[in-house]
């Protein structure tokens, strides 16, 4: 150890007699800055830090803040292209949804044996000599062929309503200023 409190080699920051601190690397310039003093507590001793909390900055500001901050915004405009794009990959996806759906509920109904329920309700109250079968009405590949064209339609009138309704939003919103938001970070 040398007199100033630090090994020979100046490695690490120590405290000397004084309250001052020898930074490192300024072991050759011997420069020496005054620990900043903390607010005393109770009893004289200096007041310990919260865990969690952190230190004030100059001006006695805090890096974050205590309230959350608000923004008004307005919705004044909407692109029309925009909302096509997305009205059209939605429709789509709730188009497949659909099919997949009805295809489900179809095997589930003939695995429950519903469709053989209905042929032998529907002979037994036929009266001619045909043999009445549903499965020439409601066989799964008319069904998902029907469920396919109705999405198809769905998807074209999804998109078609999205992209009018942008056209309509941007008239009101041009009438009357749009919609006001207020956003906040919690």
């Amino acid at each position: 150890m040398s007199t100033d409190g630090s090994d020979a080699k100046g490695a690490g920051a120590t405290a000397t007699d004084t309250g001052a601190v020898k930074l490192p690397g300024a072991a050759a310039g011997g420069k020496k800055r005054a620990a900043p003093p903390r607010p005393a507590a109770k009893g004289g001793r200096p007041a310990a830090r919260t865990p969690g909390r952190a230190a004030p900055q100059r001006g006695g500001r805090r890096p974050g803040r205590a309230t959350p901050r608000r923004v008004r915004l307005t919705l004044s405009r909407v692109d029309p292209w925009s909302v096509m794009k997305i009205a059209f990959l939605l429709s789509v996806a709730i188009g497949i949804a659909m099919v997949v759906m009805v295809a489900m509920l179809w095997i589930v109904l003939k695995g429950m044996g519903v469709w053989d329920n209905i042929n032998d309700l529907l002979r037994t109250l036929e009266t001619n000599g045909k043999s009445f079968d549903i499965m020439d009405y409601v066989g799964f590949g008319r069904v998902v062929s029907l469920s396919v064209v109705i999405a198809v339609v769905d998807v074209l009138l999804m998109t078609a309503f999205a992209t009018l309704g942008a056209f309509l939003y941007n008239i009101c919103a041009s009438l009357v200023g749009g919609v006001q938001m207020t956003l906040s970070d919690d």
